[in-house]
């Protein structure tokens, strides 16, 4: 929740887009100018204050708040409580995954078999867990940072780890647009940071595709996983077989 301190921050800065002056602003509000200086000094005034300043400003409170709420951290990664709380509830997994996509309320309505009023409960509860703000129309806005993750070994990955991850392999990879890879090699230790980081970038490429997309018309788009992964790894049954130790020339 935004602090009256944050709301006088970003007062500041409408002040100065507009080109005004302290001086201006007292003389709009019937201040002494030594008055308006020490009131946004502390960065703490009453609600109806800063509803006059907004008023000089010409602009609306809601207006004001919702910029403040857009400026504030995004999140990185959930509390192990907060994801918990996610796959407790099938359906409330189902919309976090769909807001994580940016849907509309209407295209998960329209997609699958959920109520408008479950939809609504589950934007809710998604706004209490942090995940989203919801907005009038029950719109909303994502919380979550560009580099947001699910905990590694949080409830969210277990969950996919136990019922997702044999049910997406099991795929053929075979049709247009489809693939998949598995390149083994021994490099650098020092280089497997950056490889990674290009793996990072090629996720938020395809996430910041999605969201151009969603401007083509439904029957031009198809719904796509890109699942990335790397890791230092070997095939169990090829470590059974490994020595115990190396063997000496004999």
């Amino acid at each position: 929740m935004s602090t009256t301190a944050d709301l006088v921050l970003a007062l500041k800065k409408e002040l100065k887009a507009a080109q005004m002056t302290y001086a201006d602003l007292a003389e709009a509000l019937g201040m002494a100018e030594s008055s308006i200086k020490r009131m946004l000094a502390k960065g703490d005034m009453p609600l109806s204050r800063i509803d006059a300043i907004c008023h000089v400003l010409r602009l609306d409170f809601a207006d004001l708040a919702r910029r403040v709420a857009d400026n504030q951290p995004l999140i990185k990664e959930l509390t192990q409580q907060q994801e918990q709380a996610v796959v407790a509830d099938k359906k409330l997994l189902l919309m976090a995954i769909c807001v994580l996509s940016q849907w509309t309320l209407e295209q998960v309505l329209t997609t699958y078999r959920l109520s408008e009023a479950e939809g609504i409960k589950y934007l809710a509860q998604l706004d209490r867990i942090g995940i989203i703000e919801l907005r009038p129309m029950n719109r909303y806005r994502l919380k979550l940072a560009k580099t947001f993750r699910w905990r590694p070994h949080g409830p969210v990955m277990e969950y996919f780890r136990e019922n997702a991850v044999h049910d997406y392999f099991s795929g053929t990879f075979d049709k247009s647009g489809e693939g998949l890879m598995l390149v083994h090699g021994a490099i650098s230790r020092t280089l497997a940071p950056a490889f990674l980081e290009r793996l990072q970038r090629v996720a938020q490429d395809f996430a910041q595709q999605h969201l151009t997309d969603q401007r083509l018309p439904e029957k031009e788009r198809e719904g796509y996983t890109l699942l990335l992964a790397m890791r230092s790894w070997e095939l169990s049954v090829f470590t059974e077989m490994r020595r115990l130790q190396p063997v000496g020339n004999r």
